[in-house]
């Protein structure tokens, strides 16, 4: 993770300040449950090379959250919107095992995340039962991408993560998008 990332107040961050950012956030309210979610959006541009940005959202449920994103400009041609869309799928799901390992160098034991609806990371803390960790994958069954549901999605479960998609994929299909 060699890019740094923009806070929504414009302030630029390194991937261990972000980590340390969302434990903190975390541990500001003991009393809620969070889901730390990721999520790409893209742009194609005309020279069929895109712009990607990613979001790594943390959601206290029910009372806000924040969120963090960079962009990352791909040197290669895409000729489909499905080579387009697995790398979306491919930058999250790269970055979410990337930022785990982040988190948990930053966390000094304070952080477990939930993977997916029922796998655990092996970290012994007090917030493991507080703490989902989701990707956001920006497809849905109206529109170009319905087709590709099934093997985004079987792609994230199978590396042990919870998944969303269109309309609920809200990191992808609203945060992240704000910033392509």
């Amino acid at each position: 993770m060699k890019h740094l990332f923009n806070s929504s107040t414009g302030k630029k961050l390194t991937p261990d300040r972000v980590a340390k950012e969302i434990i903190g956030f975390i541990n500001d309210d003991n009393n809620c449950h969070y889901k730390i979610i990721i999520g790409t959006d893209s742009e194609a541009s005309a020279d069929k090379t895109a712009d990607f940005v990613t979001a790594i959202v943390v959601y206290r449920v029910g009372r806000g959250g924040r969120y963090f994103w960079r962009r990352i400009d791909e040197n290669k041609k895409f000729h489909t919107l499905r080579e387009r869309m697995w790398e979306e799928a491919l930058i999250s799901l790269d970055m979410a095992k990337k930022f785990i390992v982040t988190l948990q160098k930053n966390s000094n034991d304070e952080l477990s995340l939930a993977v997916g609806s029922d796998v655990k990371q092996q970290l012994v803390s007090k917030l493991a039962d507080r703490v989902d960790f989701e990707i956001h994958v920006d497809v849905g069954e109206n529109g170009a991408t319905k087709a590709m549901i099934q093997e985004l999605v079987g792609m994230v479960r199978a590396n042990n993560f919870g998944v969303k998609t269109k309309p609920e994929s809200y990191a992808a299909s609203k945060v992240a998008d704000k910033h392509v």
